[in-house]
């Protein structure tokens, strides 16, 4: 799911809908408790998403470096066992 799609499943957990090319306009409902999101919460939502994920790489490269160290390898090292 792309992050319009995650986006919405952060606002409204229990809609079903369906949207084409990424694009606020073209969201069709299917099943939608309350109102619908407005663009501005997407927006926001999608900024939401977009920093969580960055977060997350950053902690899972900080968690490979600390593992690597705590082996006393490089990361090249480690690249070359796993190849």
């Amino acid at each position: 799911m792309n992050h319009l799609g995650i986006a919405i499943k952060k606002l409204r957990p229990t809609a079903e809908f369906s949207f084409s090319d990424n694009d606020y306009s073209t969201i069709k409902w299917d099943k939608l408790e309350g109102d619908a999101p407005t663009q501005s919460e997407i927006d926001a939502a999608i900024k939401q998403v977009e920093a969580d994920e960055i977060a997350a790489q950053k902690a899972q490269q900080a968690a490979k470096s600390a593992l690597l160290e705590k082996l006393g390898l490089t990361e090249e090292e480690a690249s070359l066992l796993l190849s």
